[in-house]
């Protein structure tokens, strides 16, 4: 960081009769440089360097995944397959018992908000104009929408196995546990979970899928072409 600093005229300082008889002083700008100036400057170039390629990666991440977004059986391919791996590591390392059984909770969340509508008619506060639900299939065409979509679905499950993955490398998270009770607990906790989400969904009578939506087919031409000689 520089700053200028003016010299006073030498007016100012010399005997009377030498500062009247002075008509055009002269001033001069003194550059002095601040203790510190360099390593700010350094540091801030540095740190505009770190934010510009954090934001190249990102981008370049976001686009990964935008080049993975219409290919869904190749994704949930992915998916189980490792999850698979991860249940096999499990299995065969014989711990890390409570790392498995957060992850089955996280996704049992991520499931069942899958199936449930953005807007949920039980509380009874939205907009009668708005898209309702799907009840029959010869009515009006009207699509299910999720309140998680299934894209943000696949990527959570994806990124929570993924971390799951990597916490069975640390001992600090093999936590020794009975696991049979975690298994019963958590097949309990999912027949309760989706007994009252289906029940939620006769009552309501929706579907949690997509369906009846109309395909329009061109009609054959079965006129004869008629030839001019």
């Amino acid at each position: 960081m520089l700053k200028y600093y003016p010299l006073l005229p030498w007016a100012m300082w010399c005997k009377p009769e030498q500062a009247r008889s002075y008509t055009s002083p002269q001033w001069t700008d003194v550059v002095i440089m601040m203790p510190g100036s360099g390593d700010s400057t350094s540091s801030n170039s540095k740190g505009g360097v770190f934010i510009q390629s954090w934001k190249r990666i990102g981008q370049m991440y976001q686009t990964y995944l935008d080049m993975w977004t219409p290919h869904l059986i190749s994704r949930w391919v992915a998916c189980f397959v490792l999850l698979t791996a991860f249940a096999l590591r499990i299995f065969l390392q014989q711990g890390w018992y409570i790392v498995a059984y957060a992850l089955g909770i996280y996704h049992l969340n991520l499931f069942i908000a899958f199936l449930s509508p953005k807007i949920d008619p039980a509380l009874g506060d939205y907009d009668e104009d708005g898209p309702e639900l799907p009840t029959k299939a010869n009515e009006e065409f009207r699509p299910f929408i999720r309140r998680l979509p299934e894209f943000k679905f696949w990527y959570s499950v994806t990124k929570s196995t993924c971390i799951a993955m990597i916490c069975t490398f640390f001992e600090c998270f093999n936590i020794p546990v009975f696991w049979p009770i975690l298994v019963m607990y958590f097949i309990t906790l999912f027949c309760i979970t989706m007994k009252r989400q289906i029940k939620h969904m006769i009552k309501y009578k929706y579907l949690p899928f997509t369906h009846g939506k109309p395909k329009y087919v061109g009609h054959e031409d079965s006129g004869k072409v008629i030839t001019t000689k």
